[in-house]
């Protein structure tokens, strides 16, 4: 087991030209992070599962998300980049979905179900560049809080979130809950 200052540091020290998606993804199945290390970043909440920020730089960014039971994330992209989830506490669901169709102008869209997976502590991640879009739930049925490790490289301000009912997408901003282990000046809202 690593502590996240060790995990980070090792991140740090992949050159930019070998920050790829397998390079990443074999990184984190083979540098397990120490819970116990990641306490500073662990902020839970009743109403919505947390974003906190621990490293972030030009390559890349580190956030700790927190879930309560059954807490989900909307459906959402990540704006083409790249995301590496790992989870050392607790377990969660992955829902990939395909864009059916979609209207820039009037931001109707429609989208499918397509695979699922779950995340735990030997099983990391990845977003897969060809199929972006997905939720990530801590399903009531797993029954305990959970926190992931989410790499994003490149670091970006604002997603686009989609909804099945109303077969619309929009652009939200992001914001953290805590940063570096303090809270953050405000979080209006987000994903």
């Amino acid at each position: 087991m690593h502590t996240i200052e060790e995990f980070v540091e090792g991140l740090r020290g992949i050159p930019e030209a070998e920050f790829t998606i397998p390079r990443v993804a074999r990184y984190l199945r083979e540098t397990p992070v120490d819970p116990a290390s990641l306490t500073p970043y662990l902020h839970y909440t009743p109403t919505h599962y947390t974003r906190n920020l621990i490293y972030k730089g030009d390559l890349f960014e580190i956030l700790t998300l927190c879930w309560e039971v059954g807490q989900v994330s909307r459906i959402h992209n990540h704006q083409d980049q790249n995301c590496w989830m790992a989870v050392p506490i607790g377990r969660l669901m992955v829902q990939n979905y395909e864009l059916l169709w979609a209207d820039a102008k009037t931001g109707a869209c429609e989208l499918r179900e397509a695979d699922r997976y779950v995340m735990d502590p030997e099983r990391p991640g990845v977003v897969e560049p060809e199929r972006p879009i997905h939720s990530v739930l801590n399903l009531p049925e797993y029954g305990r809080r959970a926190a992931s490790l989410h790499i994003y490289s490149r670091p970006y301000s604002s997603c686009l979130v989609y909804s099945l009912e109303k077969k619309t997408c929009g652009e939200v901003p992001l914001f953290y809950d805590t940063e570096y282990g303090r809270p953050a000046a405000s979080r209006p809202g987000g994903r």
